[in-house]
């Protein structure tokens, strides 16, 4: 199983600061687990493969694009940083 761990500063309250691990088997197209942390608190949850691809239908992407794009705003890191924002609601 491979694992990132990243910082991140949510729009919604931009001096908050919130750890988010993603963990997955294969790579992110076959689905992902996540956590979310403040450091006080911990949520979890998981996303399918199905509900990858029912995503990708919906916002009628490429499901092989929508996959890069989930990759880059949740695993890569500082090569992404200030392209992708976050909403803690």
């Amino acid at each position: 199983m491979e694992k990132t761990l990243n910082r991140i500063h949510p729009v919604s309250d931009p001096e908050a600061t919130y750890f988010l691990q993603v963990s997955w088997e294969k790579n992110l197209g076959t689905g992902f687990g996540l956590l979310l942390s403040d450091c006080q608190c911990a949520w979890t949850g998981k996303v399918s493969e199905a509900d990858i691809s029912r995503e990708a239908a919906d916002i009628e992407m490429d499901r092989e694009k929508y996959v890069e794009e989930l990759r880059k705003a949740l695993i890569a890191g500082e090569e992404s940083a200030g392209k992708y924002n976050f909403v803690i609601s």
